[in-house]
């Protein structure tokens, strides 16, 4: 079987990089085709892999503002010809799902999400934009066309696999289509071998997200300004030095840490913060593999991960307040955590489940 996988931009490496990253590993000789790569950025995850890019690759500055072109992502990924293919497998969480196929071709989309910026965070994509106030305005306009392509575009799918129940139920309500979960890969297993034999001493407690608006770290930190506790924030964004101006001295940026690193980081932290509504949320996961507990906002996915008492506990409100509560509530409850039950909870999540999983779905589909 001919196979050929599909993917937006790999100018990062997170969660939908991880997932193309595990495809790959199933099918080792299918081309990568993906609208813009930079392998810097993908850690060169994918320095052996076949790449074709779109010819957005040849726009200056494409790579690093990929977020100015939303009008040619449609046209560019309508380009690649895949009739060469048996099976098709887009890694989707906005274009990659539009790509054209043959009549006999399987189109397997897995889906992160439906297009957040055109659809429920279309309002606030617009005013937390960095656009020039001019450009802003013609945006709702330009969103307007980018939702009539999405939802055709979700028409040329022929089987949704979503990450979780609860991005599941908005492909039901946005592309009116019926979708298998299955849980994108965590290396929980390899993450609960690297901390099974470290003796814990929490000295902080930690965030790990990009930087962006809708993470909802600003709540964080404005916790730990008013309790004074020692927080350690992981990652890198647009809102950076916003967040630098405004957290105090207990507060530490680490910016990017290299994987080989990242277990060390969660094991030796009292709790997780996670205050941001998720389509999955892999970093939840991956605190749970190193046996620390998260405080989690109730919503998204952290409610499929996350078990109230036994690896975390949830807060009902993304405001500082009802996260100030939960933190109290846990530093009260904190002994009554086992590192062991808390680890067990991400196994279900580990990357050869969902390699098991995928792989079972494929062969019933293609069958």
């Amino acid at each position: 079987m001919r196979v050929a996988l599909v993917h937006e931009y790999m100018v990062q490496y997170g969660g939908a990089e991880r997932v193309l990253e595990s495809l790959r590993e199933l099918f080792p000789k299918a081309p990568i085709f993906t609208l813009l790569h930079d392998p810097k950025s993908t850690n060169g995850k994918f320095k052996d892999a076949d790449i074709r890019t779109s010819f957005l690759q040849k726009i200056p500055f494409a790579k690093k503002y990929h977020r100015l072109f939303p009008v040619l992502m449609p046209f560019a990924i309508e380009q690649f010809d895949l009739s060469y293919y048996d099976l098709v497998i887009s890694d989707s969480a906005s274009f990659a799902k539009g790509i054209i196929t043959l009549p006999k071709t399987k189109h397997i989309c897995y889906c992160h999400t439906p297009m957040r910026f055109a659809w429920d965070d279309c309002q606030s994509y617009t005013k937390e934009s960095d656009y020039p106030a001019l450009i802003k305005k013609f945006v709702p306009f330009v969103m307007n066309y980018v939702r009539i392509w999405d939802e055709v575009a979700a028409k040329r799918v022929d089987h949704f696999v979503a990450n979780s129940n609860f991005v599941a139920s908005r492909i039901k309500k946005y592309y009116q289509q019926e979708s298998t979960v299955i849980y994108p890969p965590v290396d929980a297993c390899k993450m609960r071998a690297q901390t099974d034999n470290r003796k814990k001493q929490p000295r902080y407690f930690l965030a790990f997200a990009r930087l962006l608006s809708y993470k909802n770290i600003e709540v964080a930190i404005d916790v730990f300004n008013q309790l004074g506790l020692p927080l350690k924030i992981v990652g890198v964004g647009p809102m950076m030095k916003k967040l630098k101006k405004k957290a105090n001295i207990n507060i530490e940026f680490l910016g990017f840490i290299p994987d080989e690193k990242k277990a060390e980081i969660y094991a030796n932290a009292r709790a997780f913060i996670f205050p941001q509504e998720e389509d999955f949320g892999i970093t939840a996961v991956e605190a749970m593999a190193c046996g620390t507990p998260v405080i989690a906002y109730r919503g998204g996915g952290a409610l499929e991960t996350v078990i109230d008492g036994v690896s975390g506990m949830f807060f009902n409100e993304q405001t500082s307040q009802s996260l100030l509560k939960a933190v109290y509530k846990f530093i009260a409850e904190e002994n009554t955590f086992d590192k062991t039950k808390i680890q067990e909870c991400a196994l279900p999540f580990d990357k050869e489940v969902f390699k098991k999983n995928i792989k079972s779905t494929i062969e019933k589909i293609c069958e």
